[in-house]
């Protein structure tokens, strides 16, 4: 394995993007692999943001007359350059954020797939046409581009939750201000450069001058975004207390917003459930990512009667998680992102172990052979008498707690018994309790799964949550609604006026 820093220099190399993009000095860049400084991200200033928007402000002028197919020919050409560069960008990611080399590719294809979702969408924005009450007249339902879109990402997928924001935000005629996280920016300048390649490709600068544009900073850069009512619509991924400070300034203003926030998201176990089927995706979901997906399973609701089989195979099955460099082969457990993740789990830990829990496998220290910069962690698995307030928690990182139930009713209960509602689970090959699982009174998350995990989404349905996981809806399906605005149309083709409910005002 080549030293971090020449495997970062090969990869930028690989992506072609402008070395001038980064500079001697700004905000450094320290991969989690091994602390190494990566390079410094340019920092944007206030009056930088101001002038970005402005950018984004003319170019929305523009676009929004632009044919909609025309626009998805942009996306398709940004869609040929990742799939020119998908393996040095899913490098870049395990660089930047630590991720495994499969979830790394596997970020860049999902890149990949909205690319392709929107395209195809670029010829289907439709509308309604609705029977009138009125003779001679014809009402209607249009959709039209909505205006600058601001993207706010978080580090743990660092540029995939950008495609599926701007992939659908282009094609329905909006240009995109993208924020993101300070902790990846580097992936974020690198998506940017492909970006200006097909820009290239597609035609003169002119007509997509101002259409992506990528702001780095912290979180004032977020705030300035979010108060500004030039920002038609803001769409934030991060943590439940972003959210909480974003939501009210946008609000403020009558803004749109779009908020992907955390997750507590739970596995029931049923009796009749295939337990190899099971075993193979709680431990994907909870040690996928270093636990550090807001999909991660963080909850594992088993009947009692398999309560003992169930965690016997789980322990055995994290006792040999290969945890090491991301980029080796057969390596399955990345780096946490920073030392501040390891502590906040090293002080979950503790509290579980206060209100009763019992640590059955991991939570400790890994030191791994020329990473000793990183932050590894052994996936924990912790046995709770009872959903205590640490497990009502989300904390971003590699723990499962186990819980044990009597009836479904109580598993349905202990599932829905926390703030967030993103993702769950059921593993039962009983129908009953399948569909009561999806039913009006079963899970009430935004992803409610049979038989498979709670991680790992596939771009063609609308992805998103409910309470504090935010309530919004990304990616596939219909959202890219969202990125539109409505105008509901009716047209009279008579000589007379009647008004709708049967009012009359004669004059």
């Amino acid at each position: 394995m080549k030293p971090t820093p020449t495997l970062f220099t090969d990869t930028w190399a690989e992506l072609g993007v402008d070395p001038a993009a980064l500079p001697a000095t700004g905000l450094a860049v320290h991969s989690p692999i091994d602390g190494t400084l990566l390079a410094h991200a340019p920092i944007t200033t206030a009056d930088a943001v101001d002038a970005a928007n402005a950018r984004a402000q003319a170019a929305f002028l523009r676009w929004r007359e632009v044919p909609a197919p025309r626009r998805g020919e942009l996306v398709r050409l940004l869609g040929e350059e990742l799939r020119r560069h998908k393996a040095a960008l899913g490098r870049l990611v395990s660089l930047e954020a630590g991720k495994i080399e499969s979830e790394g590719l596997g970020e860049v294809q999902e890149m990949i797939d909205i690319c392709d979702f929107a395209v195809g969408l670029s010829r289907q924005l439709h509308g309604l046409t609705i029977a009138s009450e009125r003779p001679e007249h014809r009402m209607m339902e249009q959709w039209h581009p909505l205006g600058a879109v601001a993207v706010i990402t978080a580090f743990n997928f660092p540029v995939a939750v950008w495609a599926w924001n701007a992939a659908l935000a282009l094609v329905c005629g909006d240009p995109v201000l993208w924020k993101p996280s300070e902790k990846t920016p580097l992936t974020a300048l690198a998506v940017q450069g492909l970006f200006e390649r097909a820009a290239r490709r597609f035609g003169p600068p002119a007509e997509t001058d101002g259409l992506s544009q990528v702001l780095i900073g912290r979180a004032d850069i977020g705030q300035r975004l979010a108060e500004d009512r030039r920002i038609a619509l803001v769409s934030a991924t991060g943590s439940t207390r972003m959210g909480r400070a974003v939501a009210p300034v946008v609000a403020a203003r009558f803004g749109r917003l779009l908020l992907e926030l955390g997750g507590n998201n739970a596995v029931i176990v049923a009796p009749s459930a295939n337990l190899d089927l099971a075993l193979r995706a709680i431990v994907f979901g909870a040690a996928g990512t270093a636990g550090q997906r807001c999909t991660t399973t963080r909850r594992l609701i088993v009947h009692e009667s398999i309560q003992a089989a169930l965690v016997e195979r789980l322990t055995r099955a994290y006792a040999s998680l290969p945890i090491g460099h991301p980029l080796a082969a057969g390596v399955l457990v990345g780096p946490l992102i920073d030392a501040r993740s390891g502590a906040a789990m090293d002080a979950a830990l503790a509290a579980a172990r206060a209100e009763g829990g019992c640590i059955l496998v991991g939570g400790e220290a890994v030191t791994v052979a020329g990473c000793e910069g990183g932050t590894y962690r052994r996936p924990a698995l912790v046995e709770m008498p009872e959903q205590t307030p640490i497990v009502c928690e989300e904390t971003f990182a590699p723990i499962l707690y186990v819980l044990t139930y009597r009836d479904f009713a109580e598993a349905i209960a202990l599932q829905n018994a926390v703030p967030q509602g993103l993702s769950s689970a059921v593993f039962t090959n009983d129908l009953r309790e399948a569909e009561a699982f999806l039913g009006p009174s079963g899970s009430d998350c935004g992803i409610a799964n049979v038989n498979l995990g709670t991680s790992g989404a596939e771009i063609g349905g609308a992805f998103g949550g409910e309470k504090d996981s935010g309530g919004g809806r990304e990616s596939g399906s219909d959202a890219w609604k969202n990125y539109m605005r409505r105008a509901t149309n009716t047209i009279n083709r008579g000589l007379a006026l009647p008004l709708a409910q049967g009012v009359r005002f004669d004059i």
